[in-house]
């Protein structure tokens, strides 16, 4: 396992990949700031309206916007496996997103970010929503992460649910793999944005002397919607708007700790969201701006997700990239950057930092971008073109979404085989394929290709390279959870 191995690194300077001009005195350190349901256009770099973002804004003039950047799958815990460990959530088993029945989790068999970083002697921490398994065994600090405080998964996962109430046991808040809070309520919701930042700029602050990693993966903007006294009423967008203006500050915060310590110019900040706006809630609900679609579907508004990378002296400042790259691409780049050896088990995703420099001629590495929901592929990018199968998704078919934190209802439509050209038409709505038969034929040999490796529910095709989720087996500690309850604060043996 991973977390048992102790790697042997013999002259580490000269593991840093050549022509990179790093320093080989001090690694680089690396910030994931990770927004829950943030929409395309919810950020002042992609269009927002009713409220400023200052700092994201600043964070895009001193750095690159990536307008192309995705997903795995546009849901919780698939999102989160497939930027931690690199893979499509489908090699990794997680679907979906775990609520507190589960009983999988992370494998430890699996190398996360935190896992990879530790090889070269990274202090590491995670705080906010981790939604990668509850029990102890799949919590951040048994997955290569020295600290953690957060929530376990969604923050309507709990009693008051608009539309579930009473399935959910009490939230809890969590430090390591104890509860310290069995029983959040909406007041400490106001204050975990607050919390999770100061607790990352306290963890910089101590370890600015050695190479750290901060995972900052924020319980906002998902619904149910809370804010600090510090923003609410601010915007003119209501509380939603609040909301991300305290997302922006906290971005904030990172940035100014970072120029002070004088660690700007040896940091890298990745800003990114886990998948599109959640547009049911409708008013406690972002904007996929000019994408169709949001969450739980894989149109671009669902999968691509706005993102911001930031690194004084070595990421050029104001520029864009448009060339498609996903989160599986970030533990593989930090691999680069820092040296560390990539698992001995299959991957997907590649090294970007080419196009994070801003290289010229840089390309995507990938030939292609595969989009599954959960076992189903439903759609490929191929450079400009995504080709999405025939499938059913979820839609509100332009009928408004839901007032105050009450979502309004879905209907399902079905698209049939439909050739996008995102160039010309990025909200995928001129179905082109009749027009490209070559481009159609192309991208159909590579989604064989992924078949045979991750196989297809839709036309029966089992996975060759999937692997196993982690498992609660007789004796693991687990905790006690039970629906309208606080959870048992101590874990124990057995059922």
């Amino acid at each position: 396992m991973w977390r048992c191995v102790t790697f042997v690194t013999v002259a580490l300077a000269s593991l840093i990949p050549c022509g990179n001009s790093l320093s080989q005195e001090r690694l680089p350190n690396f910030v994931i700031v990770y927004i829950d349901d943030l929409g395309y256009g919810d950020i002042g770099p992609f269009g927002a309206q009713g409220y400023s973002t200052p700092n994201l804004d600043r964070m895009a003039r001193e750095g690159r916007v990536f307008t192309d950047f995705y997903v795995v799958q546009a849901v919780c815990s698939a999102s989160r496996a497939g930027l931690m460990t690199g893979c499509y959530n489908v090699r990794v088993g997680i679907f979906g997103a775990l609520s507190h029945p589960a009983t999988t989790g992370i494998h430890a068999d699996e190398m996360t970010l935190g896992d990879l970083v530790k090889q070269r002697g990274y202090a590491t921490a995670c705080y906010g929503k981790w939604h990668l398994g509850h029990h102890p065994q799949f919590l951040p600090t048994n997955n290569g992460f020295d600290e953690y405080l957060g929530l376990p998964y969604s923050n309507d996962m709990w009693p008051y649910h608009p539309e579930l109430q009473g399935r959910f046991p009490s939230l809890p808040l969590m430090e390591g793999t104890r509860v310290i809070d069995a029983d959040v309520t909406g007041e400490d919701q106001n204050q975990l944005t607050t919390r999770y930042t100061e607790r990352a700029v306290q963890f910089i602050e101590r370890n600015k002397d050695r190479p750290f990693l901060v995972y900052l993966p924020h319980s906002m903007v998902h619904v149910p919607l809370y804010v600090s006294d510090k923003f609410r009423g601010k915007s003119a967008r209501g509380l939603f708007g609040d909301v991300v203006m305290e997302v922006d500050w906290s971005v904030g915060r990172i940035l100014d700790t970072l120029r002070e310590l004088k660690l700007d110019q040896n940091t890298l900040v990745i800003f990114t969201a886990d998948n599109g706006p959640w547009l049911s809630y409708g008013d406690h609900a972002g904007s996929a701006g000019p994408l169709r679609e949001g969450k739980g579907t894989m149109f671009d508004g669902g999968c691509r997700v706005s993102s911001v990378m930031w690194w004084p002296g070595r990421i050029p400042a104001g520029t864009v990239c448009r060339e498609p790259a996903m989160t599986i691409d970030v533990l593989p780049t930090l691999a680069h950057l820092c040296g560390a050896e990539l698992p001995d088990h299959k991957i997907d995703g590649l090294n970007i930092w080419p196009l994070m420099a801003g290289e010229p001629g840089a390309r995507s590495p990938h030939p292609a971008l595969f989009f599954y929901w959960g076992q189903e592929l439903q759609a490929v990018r191929m450079g400009k073109w995504k080709l999405h199968f025939p499938h059913e998704y979820r839609t509100l078919d332009g009928q408004p979404g839901g007032t105050g934190g009450v979502p309004a209802k879905y209907r399902t439509a079905r698209i049939a085989l439909a050739l996008f050209d995102l160039e010309k038409d990025v909200g995928e709505t001129t179905n082109v394929a009749d027009q490209h038969p070559e481009i159609v034929a192309q991208i159909e040999r590579l989604a064989e290709e992924m078949r045979a490796d991750l196989g297809d529910s839709a036309r029966q095709r089992a996975p060759t390279g999937a692997r196993a989720p982690g498992r609660l087996e007789p004796g693991d500690l687990r905790f006690h959870w039970k629906p309208g309850q606080p959870l048992d604060v101590e874990a124990s043996a057995g059922e």
